[in-house]
C-alpha cells in the first residue's frame, strides 16, 4: 500500500483489510511518522523521492490527494485508488474531479473527516481500468469535469 494521508493514520481499518504494510510520501508537511508510530501494520515514511513509481508500482492500494497529475499517476499505474479531497479549497476542483472519476468508476474518493469509514467500507471490485495512452480523452475528460468547454 502507498499513499498519502492527512494528519490521522487509519492503521486500524487498514489491517482490518488484510493491509500489512504502508509506505507514506508526506512532503513538506509538519509531521514525518516515526517506523513504530502505529502499531497496526508497518509503517515507512518519507519526504521526497525523485520518483515514487517503483511505490506505485508494488502498492495494493494507492491512497492520495484529489490533484489532476496524482490522480494521472496512480491510474496509470492501473491500481485502485482512494482519494482524499481536501474540501477546505475554495472551488474545489479536487472535488470536482475526484466525483467525475468515480462516477466513471475509475476511483473512490472521501474526505479526511471519513476516510477510516470509506477503507473499512469500501467495495475496490467496482473500480474500472483507466485506459492509458490517451491524453486527447483525459483532457476532454479534465474539461467536462472542471466545466470547461
Amino acid at each position: 500500500m502507498f499513499g498519502w494521508f492527512p494528519r490521522v493514520l487509519p492503521g486500524q481499518a487498514l489491517k482490518a483489510r488484510g493491509y500489512e504494510r504502508l509506505v507514506l510520501q508526506v512532503g513538506r508537511g509538519s509531521l514525518l511518522p516515526a517506523a513504530d508510530s502505529c502499531t497496526h501494520i508497518t509503517l515507512e515514511a518519507f519526504r521526497f523521492k525523485d520518483s515514487i513509481a517503483e511505490d506505485m508500482k508494488q502498492a495494493d492500494l494507492i491512497i492520495s490527494h484529489a490533484g489532476a497529475g496524482s490522480c494521472l499517476e496512480a491510474l496509470g499505474a492501473g491500481k485502485p485508488l482512494l482519494v482524499v479531497v481536501n474540501d477546505k479549497l475554495m472551488n474545489n476542483h479536487q472535488m470536482e474531479l475526484a466525483r467525475q472519476l468515480h462516477l466513471d468508476s475509475h476511483l473512490l474518493y472521501c474526505t479526511c473527516s471519513t476516510l477510516t469509514e470509506t477503507l473499512s467500507n469500501m467495495d475496490l471490485s467496482v473500480l474500472q481500468p483507466f485506459l492509458p495512452g490517451q491524453p486527447k480523452n483525459f483532457a476532454n475528460f479534465l474539461d467536462r469535469a472542471l466545466g470547461v468547454q
